[in-house]
């Protein structure tokens, strides 16, 4: 719930503040930032509750934390990547 939460409160910031600087809202831009700081506050759990998260996961999966702390660094990568324009496609393996 948090993160959907932070998602769209960041969403309507972000909105706001596109709108003040550019007269008009660039949702696309809005959601961007929107997901990439939802990627990121997602991805401090995988870090700060990296054993929990491990013990969530099922017997066959090898190597737990450290799929977790993979699947943290790639959250981070994908933020980045959402906000650079050259490799907005690429987070979303389109």
């Amino acid at each position: 719930m948090k993160p959907l939460v932070v998602l769209i409160v960041v969403f309507l910031i972000a909105s706001g503040v596109t709108y003040f600087m550019q007269q008009e809202t660039n949702f696309n831009l809005s959601g961007r930032i929107a997901m990439s700081i939802m990627l990121l506050f997602t991805s401090i759990g995988h870090f700060k509750f990296t054993k929990g998260m491990a013990m969530m996961l099922p017997d066959s999966v090898p190597a737990k934390k450290q799929m977790v702390l993979l699947t943290g660094f790639i959250e981070i990568a994908a933020a980045i990547g959402l906000l650079i324009p050259s490799t907005i496609k690429l987070p979303a393996f389109y």
